[in-house]
């Protein structure tokens, strides 16, 4: 089994690099070990990098499932993907969800950057 994750973290920044798809039978394990990163270190926000082989329809949906937990503890997220079709399915669910909007990117280091950014300024 190859590895579905790594995280860092980076000047309260919480950066996860989901590299597979987990498919239907480990998307639950992800969204667990994405949750259990957040809400263990508690950063200032959270970036979730997809990289080519992960942006699935499974992925999505757990990238959707971390949002809705940083959203309820009060943490902007943000995804990076090249996956024009992995944004687009992204921003359309984003449309739908009230609070903290989630921040889509398409290049890691301008979302890492970005979120850098907004945690010294704040």
């Amino acid at each position: 089994m190859t590895v579905m994750m790594s995280h860092v973290l980076e000047q309260d920044v919480l950066v996860v690099t989901v590299h597979d798809d987990p498919g239907i039978g480990r998307r639950a394990a992800l969204l667990a070990d994405i949750s259990d990163l957040v809400e263990g270190l508690l950063p200032a926000s959270v970036v979730i990098v997809l990289d080519e082989a992960a942006t699935t329809e499974a992925t999505v949906g757990v990238v959707l499932r971390a949002h809705r937990l940083c959203d309820r503890l009060g943490l902007v997220m943000s995804v990076a993907t090249h996956s024009a079709p992995a944004r687009r399915l992204l921003d359309e669910a984003n449309a739908e969800t009230g609070g903290i909007r989630l921040i889509i990117h398409a290049r890691a280091d301008i979302a890492i950057a970005t979120a850098t950014a907004l945690t010294t300024a704040a």
